[in-house]
């Protein structure tokens, strides 16, 4: 992660946001503006880095006393994020999004686009084809251990869900699903019949595009 310090005038975060808008900018740089400066020995844009790798493991429900363990982060930083997460809980919310396509979930999670790391999500869907929430359930390297159909279906069960779209980042560029893909999807799509809870789509997707097992006919 490069340093404020060693970014461009123009590509640092508030001065981007200004010129291109706030959607131009990655979760970190979001991050980084509403930390407005680090620590003496964490630049802005580490802290910001560290947050959201705990708030991607936390699924982003963390307390004020967990955000304070993360190095970098004292009780003001702590209280900022904290509120700003409840602010956008209160204030935007996916839950009735109605999806037509599969991909009409892709604006729900295109900002895991750019991670370094396979995020694995899971979108609640109910019987009127609207969104009831969305998920990560496992960060890392997407195979049947880390993506088990417990992992993947006790939520949506608890949320009486009627049907799944799950998908993934691929942070090495490439949109085609590997052996684990095919694999994962076929064990999930088999346990989503036998719990009643259709699996709609597998997509796979990164900043540039995206790729649809169903759009595929692969489901």
């Amino acid at each position: 992660m490069k340093k404020i310090s060693d970014i461009p005038k123009s590509d640092r975060p508030r001065e981007k946001l200004q010129q291109k808008g706030a959607e131009a900018l990655s979760d970190t740089e979001l991050l980084a503006i509403l930390l407005c400066s680090g620590t003496k020995s964490h630049d802005v844009m580490t802290v910001a880095e560290k947050i959201l790798k705990v708030l991607d493991a936390h699924n982003e429900k963390l307390n004020l006393d967990e955000l304070k363990k993360i190095e970098g982060v004292g009780p003001a930083k702590a209280t900022l994020i904290a509120a700003a997460l409840e602010f956008t809980r209160r204030r935007i919310r996916p839950e009735g999004l109605k999806i037509s396509f599969p991909a009409d979930v892709l604006p729900l999670i295109s900002n895991y686009a750019d991670r370094k790391q396979e995020h694995f999500i899971c979108v609640s869907i109910n019987g009127a084809n609207e969104v009831i929430t969305t998920r990560v359930v496992s960060v890392g390297l997407v195979n049947k251990s880390q993506v088990h159909p417990r992992e993947v279906f006790a939520d949506p069960i608890t949320d009486r869900s009627v049907a799944v779209i799950i998908a993934h980042n691929h942070p090495s560029g490439d949109l085609l699903p590997s052996k684990e893909d095919i694999e994962v999807t076929r064990q999930l799509r088999n346990a989503g019949e036998t719990l009643g809870i259709r699996l709609l789509d597998h997509i796979i997707f990164n900043q540039k595009g995206y790729y649809s097992f169903l759009e595929h006919n692969e489901l």
